[in-house]
């Protein structure tokens, strides 16, 4: 049986929730994610995988024909969210004005089976009635082409099929079709099942397969988090954030995506839309090491896996500071121009200009997310003479170009500098190259990078400072000052008791802090000045704070961090410093490190407990 979509009904409201935000839940399988609002709709999952087409694309779209799947529940008065624990499994409770209700179980399932890890493209949902005779409406409306296209809808006798132009999407459920197709209320009175994925025909029967697989991903997940060496302090933040980065690994190639979203504007009407969903080697090092903290090391083994053809590619030239999750090269910018964007705030952009850009920091960056697998022993593949090699190529061209204007960390697309944050990762692929020569016991190739270390050390400590800002600046010679100068002691340039540095984060504080909250910098780009607190700046001062000294001021803005998480303990890219908003695009890996990492900084130790 066939039906043009059209034929279903497609008038009524679209989710429980008038206004979008970022109260968003995530679900996901280290192969595709999708993200569900407080009301269990999900409103955001691009297929096949994470930079694919958003066959559920509400939360960009604000028109009637918004794609989403939704399951609401008549006379509906409140909703409570959360995970189980130590899982990414998500449970939605929704209640009536009898305090009725459904339980909504989502999940992308995950499990190891037979030798490898079963991550099909498949969203599954569970829904079962809490106490007493309620009724539900399934809204069921993928659409295609970034919404530009409406499925083919076919039925047979236990599943639909929603067909576009490359793809269909096959849903197997035990409620009666018909209800589905019409987005008919029905009384839901036991347990009903819905598997979203390939058109593949299911080996066990609907309720089966979708309880063994919750309960396999839910296994999965309790044992993995169950590996992890984490503080004693904000236990449950750290294993929330470390679910959320493994959740952004491709694991098929290694790829580490910065963000699931595209074009969550950094703040209100700004402009500043980027898509986010591609492998900046910049935040992939930073979620390599923060899960390293954890004692998580195979996502660095799956990323290695991913960087060695990056780097192999390059044949020592230039590197990119982003690629494609499946190694692209080119990633062109374009505006969908029919969609509205996250709350009207157009444009709504894929691809990203910034893949053109010269970025130097990108060098030592990928020694940087490379360097532990010369030391580390629990590896399968540890890093040998072999993957030296390839990265003295890296580190070649970060002591050629330390000297030459670029981007910088930024991706400022109209001002070219030598960037103070460029400099400072340059000198770190050689300091790093130089340490792992003297473990691999080549000393004439240690001497070498020790040597080239020591000049571009000397060369930014001399070049950067500002002495009438008492700060370290942004630029070589330049006087704005910049967050990422705080990285100087995370990567060990500058001892932090250093006066120098002590000096530089005062400055910073009186420049570029909100309260609590830091801004990225202070120079206007080309948008204007920036508006919100970009969130990793926060995490990298009370970084630098710890380190100086200042440890319970640190605490209290790390508190006032975790406050700005959504109620699922997520974090976007930015925070609003007035109203306390989520902006940006989500969640941001970037920012679920700095959680990790300052939670493991300022964490009483076990021993004081113990």
């Amino acid at each position: 049986m066939i039906l043009s979509s059209t034929e279903s009904s497609q008038t009524s409201s679209l989710c429980n929730t008038p206004h979008r935000s970022l109260d968003l839940g995530v679900i996901g399988n280290c192969a595709f994610s999708a993200l569900i609002d407080k009301m269990g709709c999900i409103v955001w999952s691009c297929f096949p995988r994470f930079d694919g087409d958003p066959v559920f694309n509400a939360l960009i779209d604000t028109s009637d024909h918004a794609s989403l799947w939704s399951i609401k529940l008549e006379n509906y008065v409140r909703s409570e969210q959360f995970y189980e624990p130590n899982t990414a499994v998500l449970r939605t409770r929704l209640y009536d004005i009898n305090e009725q209700g459904i339980e909504i179980t989502d999940f992308a399932p995950r499990f190891y089976e037979r030798g490898r890890y079963f991550r099909p493209t498949t969203i599954v949902r569970r829904v079962k009635p809490l106490e007493g005779s309620v009724r539900i409406t399934v809204q069921l409306r993928p659409r295609f082409n970034w919404g530009r296209l409406s499925p083919i809808i076919t039925q047979d006798s236990n599943h639909i099929c929603y067909v576009g132009s490359s793809q269909i999407l096959r849903l197997t459920t035990d409620v009666p079709l018909s209800y589905i197709i019409a987005e008919q209320q029905f009384l839901l009175d036991s347990e009903a099942n819905f598997i979203l994925g390939p058109n593949e025909i299911l080996t066990t029967s609907i309720e089966n397969t979708a309880r063994d697989f919750e309960q396999n991903t839910i296994q999965y997940w309790r044992e993995w988090s169950s590996r992890l060496s984490i503080s004693l302090e904000w236990q449950d933040a750290v294993i929330r954030a470390a679910i959320t980065l493994k959740l952004s690994l491709f694991e098929d190639t290694g790829a580490i995506i910065a963000a699931m979203t595209t074009s969550i504007p950094e703040a209100p009407s700004s402009s500043r839309n980027w898509d986010y969903r591609y492998c900046w080697l910049r935040d992939a090092f930073f979620v390599v090491r923060a899960l390293n903290s954890l004692s998580e090391v195979s996502t660095m083994e799956d990323y290695l896996r991913w960087l060695r053809n990056v780097v192999l590619r390059s044949s020592g030239g230039h590197i990119k500071p982003l690629y494609g999750i499946g190694l692209e090269e080119s990633l062109p910018e374009s505006i969908v121009e029919h969609l509205a964007g996250y709350r009207g705030q157009s444009p709504v952009r894929v691809g990203n200009q910034a893949h053109e850009h010269f970025q130097h920091d990108v060098y030592g960056n990928i020694v940087l997310g490379a360097a532990q697998a010369f030391y580390d022993q629990r590896l399968i593949r540890p890093a040998g003479l072999f993957e030296f090699k390839y990265l003295e190529a890296v580190g070649e061209s970060a002591y050629k170009i330390y000297r030459q204007p670029d981007a910088g960390m930024w991706e400022l697309r109209s001002r070219a500098r030598i960037h103070t944050s460029s400099v400072l990762m340059n000198w770190a692929a050689c300091d790093r190259l130089a340490k792992i020569a003297n473990t691999l016991g080549l000393p004439a190739r240690e001497m070498l990078w020790r040597e080239r270390a020591d000049t571009i050390r000397e060369y930014l400590l001399n070049n950067a400072w500002n002495e009438a800002r008492g700060a370290f600046a942004e630029s070589i010679g330049g006087q704005d000052l910049d967050a990422s100068v705080l990285l100087m002691a995370e990567v060990n340039i500058i001892n932090a008791k250093d006066p120098r540095f002590v000096s530089t984060v005062e400055a910073l504080e009186r420049s570029l802090c909100d309260g609590p909250y830091m801004r990225r910098y202070e120079a206007p780009d080309d948008f204007g000045k920036p508006e919100t607190a970009f969130n990793i700046c926060t995490f990298w001062r009370i970084d630098a704070l710890a380190r100086i000294g200042r440890h319970e001021e640190a605490r209290v803005i790390f508190k006032a961090m975790l406050a700005a998480r959504n109620h699922l303990g997520l974090l976007s890219e930015d925070t609003h410093p007035i109203t306390g908003e989520m902006w940006g695009n989500f969640p941001q890996t970037y920012s679920m490190v700095g959680i990790i990492n300052c939670a493991m900084r300022l964490s009483a130790p076990w021993d004081s407990v113990i």
